[in-house]
């Protein structure tokens, strides 16, 4: 399994958008674009691919720590998150038409 791969199946079982992920990132100041992320998912054989390393995996790992437990000094409830990321992923879902 590549490091594309893991950050691929974390992006959909927490329901995570191109620009979360980018702020995941940025707890751990480190910096990159929506851009790089959508080739990181983006299929092999595409040509806008690009490789995930090892340290954007590495950094998107201690990042989701962060976000999902919190800070050492102020820790989260990690259920409470990934239950505010379900409901939100239910509001941002698209609506049925009455039509």
């Amino acid at each position: 399994m590549t490091n594309n791969d893991i950050l691929k199946k974390l992006r959909v079982a927490l329901s995570l958008r191109d620009d979360e992920i980018v702020s995941i990132l940025e707890l751990v100041d480190f910096r990159i674009s929506k851009s790089e992320i959508g080739a990181f998912c983006r299929r092999e054989d595409h040509p806008k691919y690009k490789e995930c390393g090892d340290q954007v995996l590495r950094n998107f790992l201690n990042g989701l720590v962060l976000f999902l437990r919190g800070p050492r000094e102020d820790p989260k409830d990690p259920k409470k998150v990934r239950e505010q990321i379900r409901q939100k992923g239910k509001d941002t879902a698209p609506k049925p038409s009455d039509g």
